[in-house]
C-alpha cells in the first residue's frame, strides 16, 4: 500500500475519530508460534501509534523475534465503526514512563485526586521503566459500514441484489 494512500485513510474524520480513542488491539505471534490478540492503551502522535509497556511483558520477547503486529481499534455502537492497521513494531526501551502512557488514560473517567493518586502508582510501580512500542502504518483499512464495508460483504450485497 502506497503511503499517500495510507495518509488519505488515516487523515478521514471516522479514521480522526478512532485514533483519538485509547485501546486498540494488538495481534501478534507469541514465541511458541501462536496468535496473540491483547488490548492495550495507545496513542497516535500524527504519524505512528504509540504503545507502551512493563519491560518483562512476554509480547516484547515475541516482538523481538517477529516485529509483525496489527492493530484494530473499533466502536462498540452499532453500526460500527473499524480501522485496522498493519505494520512493524519498533521497541524503545525508556527510563520512567513515557508521557505517551499517561495520555492513554484520558478518557478513564477519575477525579484530580484519583488522577494524582495513579499517576504515583505508576509511577512506584514501573521503577525499572517501560518500552514503547512504536508502530508505523504499512497498510490501513477503515470499515464504517456505511461507506465501505468488507469485501465479504460487498460480494453479499451484490448477491443479494442480483437475486431480488
Amino acid at each position: 500500500m502506497r503511503q499517500t494512500e495510507i495518509t488519505e485513510i488515516l487523515n478521514r474524520p471516522i479514521s480522526q475519530e478512532l485514533l483519538a480513542r485509547d485501546v486498540t488491539r494488538l495481534a501478534y505471534v507469541a514465541e511458541d508460534g501462536t496468535p496473540r490478540n491483547v488490548p492495550i492503551g495507545f496513542t497516535w502522535n500524527g504519524s505512528t501509534i504509540v504503545m507502551s509497556t512493563p519491560p518483562n511483558a512476554q509480547k516484547l520477547a515475541a516482538l523481538r523475534v517477529n516485529p509483525a503486529v496489527a492493530l484494530t481499534i473499533d466502536t462498540e455502537v452499532h453500526p460500527p465503526k473499524i480501522l485496522l492497521i498493519r505494520g512493524q513494531a519498533e521497541l524503545d526501551p525508556v527510563d520512567g514512563i513515557p508521557d505517551e502512557y499517561f495520555k492513554t488514560a484520558t478518557s478513564y473517567r477519575m477525579t484530580p485526586e484519583q488522577r494524582v493518586e495513579w499517576e504515583a502508582a505508576v509511577r512506584d510501580l514501573y521503577v525499572d521503566g517501560m518500552v514503547r512500542v512504536v508502530v508505523t502504518p504499512t497498510w490501513v483499512k477503515l470499515i464504517d459500514f456505511e461507506s465501505t464495508l468488507p469485501k465479504a460483504v460487498e460480494e453479499l450485497v451484490e448477491r443479494q441484489q442480483a437475486r431480488a
